[in-house]
């Protein structure tokens, strides 16, 4: 698949992958190529884990004598990325994922994440039912209301700095008698420093298990994929509280970098479900691994 996430991959790894292309068309590399590699992959927002991990083990390829040539160090590196996302992809099969718990911090894109779902359910002939669970930020109904606008679909909710417990109640109840295909529930952005907030949400997810208990509930954590490094925290915090299933690279143009899926990854082994860029509710693809990496290490750009 080299349609939308390869469009919008290529142009964001664009200062990157040509970096990167002037070492690959170099007929001979030394010593200094390997370093400019880590370099490289640093600036991409890979965090110095992975950009370590990976330049030590082309350092022992070096030595060793197996590259000798930009196209061969090109060869290894795109091996040695494929082998950290081996696990990175998830598919969300349409007909077995049926109720999705959407987390994450304040401004990470969850509302307009649900829309993006939301749309794409509809146009799979899916009965849909939201649950506007973000009771404390102003205008956040509206605003998710306002999204799905288009749709058929109905939107669950309550008053202002209402219990998001009891709102959610009430939406698992109506999915339960109303002959719904898909249940969308938004949460409440949280900071994840407050340690109060994040166990309100692991309430929530007790309050779903407890009304649905034999459908199986799909949590995704929305990244902002423009946060670089800090993202990785977020993702070990929400990951402690709740069982995160996957993740969303949300605001993936602009002033993101990209690498951090390869950070969080590696350091978490959670699974990348899609990738968000824009606000049209079209802009959403699942997350395609071989995209992914030749977007990251091809110069053409789309």
């Amino acid at each position: 698949m080299f349609g939308f996430i390869s469009k919008n991959l290529k142009s964001l790894f664009s200062a990157v992958s040509s970096k990167l292309n002037v070492l690959f068309n170099t007929s001979k590399i030394d010593q200094e190529t390997i370093q400019e590699v880590e370099k490289i992959l640093l600036s991409a927002d890979t965090g110095l884990t992975v950009a370590r991990q990976i330049t030590q083990r082309l350092q022992q390829d070096y030595n060793a004598g197996k590259i000798a040539t930009g196209q061969e160090l090109k060869k290894l590196l795109a091996s040695y990325l494929q082998e950290l996302l081996v696990n990175a992809s998830i598919n969300f099969d349409m007909n077995n994922s049926k109720i999705y718990l959407l987390v994450g911090i304040n401004g990470s894109g969850k509302t307009t994440l649900l829309g993006k779902l939301a749309q794409k359910y509809v146009q799979a002939n899916k009965r849909v039912l939201i649950i506007a669970g973000d009771t404390f930020r102003s205008a956040a109904v509206q605003q998710l209301e306002q999204l799905v606008s288009k749709l058929q679909v109905k939107v669950i909710s309550g008053a202002a700095d209402s219990a998001p417990s009891a709102v959610i109640y009430r939406g698992c109840e109506e999915f339960k008698t109303g002959n719904y295909d898909i249940l969308l529930i938004d949460t409440a952005g949280r900071l994840q420093a407050r340690e109060d907030l994040m166990r309100e949400l692991a309430k929530v997810e007790r309050v779903i298990q407890k009304q649905l208990p034999d459908q199986a509930v799909t949590v995704l954590l929305t990244i902002d994929a423009t946060l670089g490094q800090n993202s990785l925290d977020q993702a070990r915090i929400f990951s402690a509280h709740v069982k995160v299933n996957g993740m969303v690279l949300t605001k993936m143009d602009g002033a993101a970098k990209g690498g951090i899926a390869l950070a969080i990854v590696n350091s978490l082994k959670l699974p990348i479900a899609y990738i968000s860029t824009g606000e049209k509710l079209t802009d959403l693809e699942s997350f395609d691994t071989q995209a992914y990496i030749a977007s990251l290490l091809s110069s053409n750009q789309a």
